[in-house]
């Protein structure tokens, strides 16, 4: 890493009048790559900082989440870096199992050719190519916002590494008998032809049909309601609770299937709610969850009636429709044979959806690969129950306990060929055989590996270690594990969180794979609502910052970062972040041509005015809110902080104060730029880490050092003084009063008004020339005669108004208004108290007369002291 070299500050003439954002930030951040700023040392004794990218897919591309999420991470590591960690944004990318191979194959069906036509290793070769000729979009993107990674580690979860780290643990887990096949239900996707996990289903309201159905004849029927109907052709049973009384004659009897031709039993089983509908339900053990567990309590056969693609393979007129077609066909059908008892239509109901595609999930049963979490879980949940791990905010703790303390088994296993080919191999006499990194498989006739790929969640859970060379006890891996903090959304504390804390805990003897965990909320729209193509308020974030900057996107998004809360975002919000890095260099501009300097100690504080005394002490509280701030993620108290001290304290009234100093000269106009250099330095250096491109340009042109993203943070300097901040509070409440006085009568901003002060006594006195500056207020000259007189803060303020405004036309419509707030308010006095009105009138109706009431009564206090403070005549 380069040193931070100091060179001569530059001059105004440096910073062109406007500041334009494209100008800036794509060479100042190769410039930042170039020089090897965020490039981390495994060597280093500096005490390590790390944090893991949330592994993007190498199918995505930069969307307002990434942004969001991106700008928050930056933030930290930026900020740690100047505090002289060995920091570490590890950066990389996922290989998104089923949405990468969804891309290759629609490539394919556009050439006429499927997967099939290549073969299993012809299509994994293509896949290695799309990925590199259209993957990693995203990568390119991030440079744009700014994000401080280190580009030499970079990692992809299919690398040879990552590989290898996949193989090792999955071999570990097998040897610890964590890792089993078994025939259970899954969740199947018919269109991308795979198992997809319980967290990969989304659920949705769907308009379907509620079908009651009588099974049997006579005394021995029985009626059962699905939504499914074509499921019944796979029936094995039908269950009713034990103690209800309806169906007590029926339990252990043969019911006829309808259709089928087949007889199937009555069984007793606690795990029917017989308040729910008939109080009967139909079973069908391979197309179920719960029908699947009631079969292996009754010893149920269990008959499989459709394919991977979810067509019927019953024999019979219904073989080969799709499950749709089928279900209206079955139903057809038994209303035919006066089987329907109740139809409801529409019925809707929630109904889960592959989160890839969109398809319906099918539930069907299937031999799969599982890991057994029970061990893993319970470690996963005592690291943050021990306080090992914090999260943050805490109140999504429970969310985290309501999840990992009830893990069911995690299937493992897809029917994909792009991805980590689960390393076990098959013999000819059912030998099953697990090989780890550097063994020999098996071979000979009969022997072959599994077909199944590895989930994608099962390779980066892995992502804290595997990333820094594990299983290999790397340099990266003894300097940077257990990583720092984790920072992703609450939607993904199921997906990949607790996968991380699982296997971090397991491969890691037990060290947590990071002690915070920081979860954020979604970006939504100005109106809270989901960002959606459907919905037509998607935003492209590189459009916004073309068009305002890529500090300005950053600024937005970290003001509205509330810990665990939804950021709600608007374009003209980050409009309004432009203006506030357009008022930050046009603020350094204007100090760089008033000759402010970082050079030099400041001057001792018995020299400086109070005005430069109050800044100061403004600066150092600011400088120590703003590290609690930071420590505890509060991004959106600390943006408003910064954003507040920068334009209303610095710019807005310091700034100001100086200029009338500036012009006077002497001593205290040396001592102004002086302070004036170090409130720049200090306040850049806060945002640095939110607005990196303009804090950087602004930084090394005001103190003609290298870097900001390489200087040192800055420190709470301890000065404190109450008595200036006092005073300065009182000049603010004067010349606001002022100011409030002179809009009341009409007056424009820049119109300058002769003015009498009486300072004598007051601590006001030394700030005689820029109350006058800033209030435009001329020296009164000959013929002054005080119109108005404004006594303020124990001062007194006259005003020659004679020749600014015009008396009698002011008066008159003063006391037309004085007028109408009076009627208004004996209006709502009537009303108010008029009992009859007020046993009738609504509580909302009352309650918005009596806010007339307040309203009317405020004005004409206002109204009665501006007529009050008119000149007489």
């Amino acid at each position: 890493m380069t040193e931070n070299s100091q060179q001569p500050p530059a001059p105004a003439s440096a910073l062109p009048t406007q500041y334009t954002p494209a100008d800036v930030e794509g060479p100042l951040y190769e410039r930042w790559v170039e020089r090897g700023y965020f490039e981390a040392d495994a060597t280093s004794e500096k005490p390590p900082y790390t944090i893991v990218i949330p592994p993007p897919n190498v199918t995505g591309s930069l969307h307002l989440g990434h942004a969001f999420e991106h700008t928050l991470i930056d933030a930290l590591t930026r900020r740690k870096r100047m505090q002289g960690h060995e920091t570490l944004w590890q950066p990389g990318m996922d290989h998104a199992g089923i949405a990468t191979q969804n891309k290759v194959e629609q490539q394919l069906a556009g050439e006429g050719l499927s997967r099939h036509d290549l073969g299993r290793e012809a299509f994994v070769e293509r896949v290695w190519q799309w990925k590199e000729e259209f993957g990693g979009k995203i990568l390119g993107q991030m440079r744009r916002l700014g994000d401080g990674v280190d580009w030499s580690r970079q990692r992809f979860t299919m690398d040879e590494g990552l590989s290898q780290a996949v193989q090792t643990i999955f071999k570990k887990l097998y040897d610890d008998e964590l890792i089993y096949r078994a025939e259970r239900i899954i969740n199947w996707c018919p269109r991308c032809l795979t198992a997809i996990s319980d967290i990969e289903v989304e659920y949705q309201d769907d308009d379907g049909e509620l079908v009651s159905m009588r099974y049997g004849d006579g005394e021995e029927s029985i009626v059962v309601a699905t939504t499914r109907a074509e499921t019944m052709l796979g029936d094995t049973a039908v269950a009713v609770h034990p103690d209800d009384e309806r169906y007590q004659h029926l339990i252990g009897k043969l019911i006829k299937l309808p259709l089928t031709g087949r007889s199937i039993p009555v069984v007793a089983d606690a795990h029917v709610d017989p308040e729910f509908g008939t109080g009967a339900v139909k079973v069908t053990p391979a197309h179920d969850p719960n029908d699947f567990e009631i079969g292996r309590r009754h010893d149920l056969p269990t008959l499989t009636v459709m394919n991977e693609r979810a067509i019927l393979t019953v024999p019979g007129p219904f073989e080969g429709l799709d499950r749709f077609e089928a279900r209206a066909a079955i139903v057809a059908a038994l209303r035919e044979e006066g089987r329907i008892v109740a139809e409801k239509r529409p019925y809707v109901h929630s109904v889960g959806h592959c989160s890839r595609c969109g398809t319906a999930v099918e539930p069907r049963l299937s031999m799969q690969w599982w890991v057994k979490v029970g061990p893993l879980a319970e470690a996963a949940s005592g690291a943050v129950r021990d306080g090992r791990v914090t999260i943050h905010p805490r109140e999504m703790e429970k969310r985290y306990f309501d999840w990992v303390d009830n893990l069911h088994d995690w299937c493992i296993s897809r029917q994909l060929w792009w991805g980590h080919r689960i390393p076990v191999w098959y013999g000819p006499d059912g030998e099953t055989v697990c090989v780890g990194p550097g063994e020999e498989p098996p071979s000979g006739e009969g022997w072959h590996q599994e077909t199944d790929v590895l989930d994608t969640w099962f390779s980066s859970g892995l992502w804290p270690f595997s990333t820094l060379g594990w299983p290999e006890q790397t340099a990266s891996v003894a300097k940077f594990y257990p990583n720092s903090v984790l920072v992703t959304g609450y939607d993904i504390l199921f997906f990949w969180v607790v996968r991380m804390m699982m296997f971090g805990l397991y491969a890691m003897d037990g060290t947590p794979p990071f002690s915070e965990i920081v979860l954020h909320g979604m970006v939504r729209d100005q109106n809270g609502k989901k960002m959606s193509k459907s919905f037509g308020n998607a935003v492209d974030p590189l459009d916004w910052m073309d068009k305002y900057g890529s500090d300005a996107l950053r600024f937005t998004l970290a003001r509205g970062a509330n810990p665990g809360v939804d950021v709600p975002i608007g374009e003209e919000w980050v409009q309004g972040s432009r203006n506030f890095t357009n008022k930050l260099w046009n603020a350094t501009r204007f100090a760089l041509m008033n000759g402010a300097t970082v050079e030099g100690a400041l001057p001792p504080a018995e020299r400086l005015s109070a005005t430069d005394r109050w800044i100061l002490t403004r600066l150092g509280e600011v400088t120590a809110q703003a590290d609690a701030l930071y420590d505890d993620y509060q991004f959106a108290k600390l943006s408003d902080l910064l954003f507040h001290f920068a334009w209303d304290e610095v710019f807005d009234w310091y700034v100001e104060l100086a200029k009338s100093v500036f012009q006077a000269g002497g001593q205290p106009a040396e001592d102004a730029r002086r302070v004036l250099g170090e409130v720049l330095d200090v306040t850049l250096r806060l945002l640095h880490p939110i607005v990196p491109f303009v804090t950087e340009t602004l930084w090394t042109t005001l103190t003609g050092r290298e870097s900001i993203v390489v200087t040192d943070w800055p420190k709470d300097s301890g000065f404190r003084d109450a008595a200036a901040e006092a005073e300065i509070a009182t000049l603010q409440r004067v010349i606001t009063e002022v100011r409030r006085f002179r809009g009341d009568q009409g007056l424009q901003p820049g119109q300058r008004v002769p003015a009498r002060l009486h300072l004598d006594g007051t601590p006001l006195a030394p700030h005689e020339p820029a109350i006058r500056q800033l209030l435009r207020l001329q020296p009164e000259g000959d013929g002054f005669t005080a119109t108005a007189t404004l006594p303020v803060e124990g001062a007194e303020v006259a005003l020659d108004l004679s020749g600014t405004i015009d008396v009698a036309a002011e008066r008159k419509r003063l006391t037309k208004d004085l007028a109408a707030a009076e009627k208004e308010k004996a209006q709502a006095e009537g009303k108010l108290g008029n009992e009859a009105f007020l046993g009738k009138a609504p509580e909302p109706v009352v309650e918005k007369i009596r806010g007339r009431l307040r309203k009317a009564e405020e004005d004409i206090v206002r109204l009665t002291g501006q007529l009050e403070k008119l000149p007489q005549g």
